[in-house]
């Protein structure tokens, strides 16, 4: 079943990526929440300026008890969301010498634990109306050997094999599970190291530029698309080409 028009919840899209993704969204003609623990009013305005409607709700992911409030907003004012993007995700610089055991959870909760929570609490609207999409946020970090916060990587690898297994439990209620894996992308959350690797990096892609947000958006646009149905449990790395396989 689709409808014609159709509500996507995207969190941390408060900038970034994630704002990207919700303006291009808005601009298929997406009803767009915006979940996120800063103020979402400028995402808001590009969501409305691109001809969407757009709401948006202060959640903190990797909180049970705010994604319970979430869902509880959103029944009373959308009514159901039928496409999940799990997109918020925090990136300390942090050696493995530096990480204290509260840092390694405060990653994996934020990047990997709100995936299972915000999955968990919209899945049943998803299979009630036999269609959804869900798109994680992966990370290339997974397959590079260069210098990375281990609990980043380590959380980005649990986005991976939680697409693959979820996708294998919800493809028969007509739901998609897939994970984008965006290589080095100049945000602003990345701003204190992307102007320093960006050369390194573009010159081991096959397209040689670098990458920026609007680059993750079009590629989440085909993946909730009807053209994108028969596609599940897959990551697609958003890289210009620096990840071969």
């Amino acid at each position: 079943m689709t409808h014609p028009k159709k509500v996507a919840l995207i969190t941390g899209a408060s900038a970034g990526i994630g704002q990207a993704m919700a303006q291009r969204l808005a601009r298929d003609g997406t009803s767009v929440i915006i979940a996120d623990v800063s103020d979402g009013a400028e995402t808001l305005a590009l969501v409305r300026e691109a001809g969407g409607e757009g709401l948006f709700i202060s959640c903190d992911v990797s909180k049970p008890e705010d994604v319970a409030r979430l869902a509880s907003r959103v029944a009373a004012s959308l009514g159901r969301v039928d496409i999940l993007v799990n997109n918020a995700g925090i990136y300390p610089m942090q050696s493995f010498e530096q990480m204290e055991f509260s840092d390694w959870r405060r990653v994996l909760a934020v990047n990997l634990d709100s995936a299972f929570l915000l999955s968990k609490a919209f899945y049943p609207q998803m299979k009630q109306n036999n269609w959804g999409r869900i798109v994680n946020l992966a990370s290339t970090t997974f397959h590079l050997s260069t210098p990375t916060p281990p609990h980043y990587v380590a959380s980005k690898g649990g986005v991976i094999g939680f697409t693959r297994a979820l996708a294998s439990q919800l493809g028969g209620f007509g739901i998609t599970v897939n994970a984008l894996a965006p290589g080095l992308t100049k945000t602003p959350g990345t701003e204190e190291f992307h102007d320093r690797r960006v050369a390194d990096v573009t010159a081991v892609r096959s397209i040689p530029r670098a990458a920026v947000a609007q680059d993750l958006a079009n590629a989440l646009a085909f993946l909730v698309s009807d053209d994108a149905s028969f596609i599940t449990g897959q990551t697609l790395n958003v890289d210009g080409g620096q990840i071969r396989t």
